[in-house]
């Protein structure tokens, strides 16, 4: 992601915070609980995708058909949903911003649909390294042997990670 200037922040009604919390149920189900807040900031960026402030802390970001957690919102609430797991010799990579694949992944939960946000994290502690998009569904991706699997579009020590708002 390219650097992030933030050009201007406001609350957002309670009906597109019950929209976006909507949108983030059919990505991460009953987990979106753990993002439900009164007063939630969208941050109007040049980035992609929309970033929104829970308690003054970028913790999700969205795009028109969907709402995901950040990695700083994987860190604080940590979710069982839409995990790609990568074996130990994939992380540095991965923390680096590069795209998961095949032959690194050990294990995908089932609830991955391609063209949809996914969380990659390591095998070891299960911490999250980067958000991507699945390039495939779970079965699908499941019988890949080589290739890419997950787009990164968020990691460790990218602009997003370290947004200060």
């Amino acid at each position: 992601m390219p650097k992030i200037t933030v050009k201007k922040r406001h609350v957002i009604r309670k009906s597109q915070i019950s929209e976006l919390l909507e949108r983030l149920t059919d990505e991460i189900g009953a987990s979106a609980d753990l993002f439900r807040s009164d007063r939630i900031e969208r941050v109007e960026t040049d980035a992609p995708v929309g970033i929104y402030l829970i308690d003054k802390k970028p913790l999700l970001m969205g795009a028109e058909d969907w709402a995901f957690p950040t990695l700083r919102g994987l860190v604080e609430h940590p979710i069982p949903e839409r995990r790609v797991v990568v074996d130990s010799g994939a992380v540095r990579f991965v923390a680096n911003g590069a795209d998961a694949m095949r032959p690194g992944i050990v294990s995908i939960s089932a609830d991955i649909r391609a063209g949809h946000p996914v969380q990659v994290v390591e095998e070891r502690h299960g911490k999250p390294l980067a958000v991507g998009i699945a390039l495939f569904d779970a079965a699908d991706m499941e019988r890949q042997e080589k290739g890419k699997s997950v787009k990164s579009i968020h990691y460790v020590g990218d602009d997003l990670w370290n947004l200060e708002v």
